[in-house]
């Protein structure tokens, strides 16, 4: 019963869509289990792009089952939106199921999140403002609404009513928006109830049962390892847990049902929004590196801070999700650069030098990526398809990066198409790999 795992390794964008994408094709079941439409995965297959926020990336692959769990908080008008889309675009959408369990994300949460970032001012965290904090709020609150909730026209007005009551001081601004009136807001979310029913289900039960019967499933998370709310830059994180071991709580199944763990980072890295960002380029070499990586939001276009890549905090998310492989994707972004560097340490305040990622957030907001710097290549790589065709300084970086986190590689992403992906003799004897030999 193989459980495979992809999280971010980074601060999120690292390019798991594609990576899960390609991984999918293997998987007899996708499972979305934490975080909700701030998220954004680009999938580029055969020249066409898509985006996906709430959807599972196998959606693509017909009669692929592709599960949004309990841990995910839903927007039911952003997954209605997708699945118009994706039906419009002729991809059959009848193997995708949503947790009952899963909370709803209702228009009080999107306001809430807009007046909270609001009054923060300077201190904004830079939510992307689409309501999930006050989701998962409510949710720890037990004021929650959830899916199944969307089916019950008896108890759901009930419901929203009581989950409004504490927040009336917090809304009192928008008290006059359309969208808060109660009879409105209960028609309007019965009416996605009605329009979701067909694919909602015990999907605890649906993993379970594709676990028992043999089949490969993989667990896709969203954001980044950096972001995670207990172990991430606090309080600049998001307000879920992306990393490993919330697949289990997120989908319904035990530590167990996990054979292997990928993490998916880029050959340097990116931020959004507010927090620590200690190799940060704020200069023409950030610059340089953001448009030859395309380094703008899916969610929200955003430019994303950009930087040398942090084995500092690499190292730290590989313990944490006790990772058995890195996919490292946009390896042909550093290809022609002068320098390449890769941050080995942090300086903090009276040159303090730190091994490890801090814990206290007093220091991380202080410290400096310590780099060295590694041979550069000219060359063109965007048509390798296998590691001995890299450039020898292209290999010798990755062979740092494994050497100095502790876990080997096993996919290397070397453009935005399915096909610019190499599989390392690692990846190649992973479940996945033996799973895609086979196929050939």
């Amino acid at each position: 019963m193989p459980g495979i795992v992809i999280v971010g390794a980074q601060w999120g964008d690292e390019g798991k869509g594609k990576i899960t994408d390609l991984l999918a094709q293997q998987a007899d079941a996708v499972v979305r289990f934490q975080g909700g439409n701030n998220a954004g995965h680009t999938i580029v297959r055969d020249g066409t792009v898509w985006k996906f926020h709430l959807v599972p990336s196998g959606i693509l692959y017909p009669g692929k089952r592709c599960i949004v769990g309990n841990g995910v908080v839903i927007d039911p008008k952003v997954l209605i939106g997708e699945i118009h889309e994706l039906r419009a675009r002729r991809i059959d959408t009848r193997g995708l199921k949503i947790s009952a369990n899963a909370h709803v994300i209702m228009p009080y949460h999107r306001l809430l999140d807009t007046a909270g970032e609001a009054r923060l001012g300077k201190l904004q965290i830079g939510t992307t403002k689409r309501g999930i904090g006050p989701a998962y709020a409510d949710k720890a609150s037990r004021l929650g609404i959830r899916v199944q909730d969307l089916l019950d026209e008896k108890i759901l007005k009930k419901k929203i009513a009581t989950a409004l009551e504490p927040h009336k001081l917090a809304l009192r601004p928008y008290e006059r928006e359309p969208e808060l009136d109660l009879h409105t807001m209960n028609e309007e979310y019965l009416t996605y109830g009605r329009q979701l029913q067909e694919y909602v289900a015990d999907t605890t039960r649906l993993v379970w049962d594709a676990l028992e019967q043999g089949d490969l499933v993989l667990f896709e998370g969203a954001q980044g390892t950096m972001l995670d709310i207990d172990h991430g830059t606090y309080p600049f994180v998001t307000s879920s847990n992306p990393v490993a071991g919330a697949a289990c709580v997120g989908a319904g199944v035990g530590p167990r049902d996990i054979d292997e763990i990928w993490g998916v980072c880029k050959a340097y890295t990116t931020r959004v929004g507010a927090g620590p960002f200690p190799t940060e380029l704020a200069d023409e070499m950030g610059e340089r590196i953001r448009e030859r990586g395309n380094e703008y939001g899916t969610t929200t276009g955003r430019p994303r801070r950009t930087g040398w890549l942090d084995l500092v905090a690499l190292r730290y998310a590989a313990r944490l999700n006790t990772l058995s492989a890195l996919a490292i994707t946009k390896l042909d972004v550093l290809s022609g650069l002068d320098k390449v560097f890769v941050c080995t340490s942090y300086s903090g305040e009276d040159d303090a030098a730190f091994d490890e990622y801090p814990y206290h957030q007093s220091v991380l907001h202080h410290a400096r990526g310590e780099l060295i710097e590694l041979e550069a290549w000219s060359e063109d790589i965007s048509d390798c398809r296998s590691e001995e065709e890299l450039p020898a300084p292209a290999r010798d970086f990755l062979a740092f990066v494994a050497d100095f986190v502790g876990a080997p590689i096993a996919m290397i992403s070397v453009g935005p198409g399915r096909d610019q992906t190499i599989w390392t003799s690692t990846g190649a004897e992973s479940l996945l790999g033996r799973a895609a030999l086979a196929a050939e």
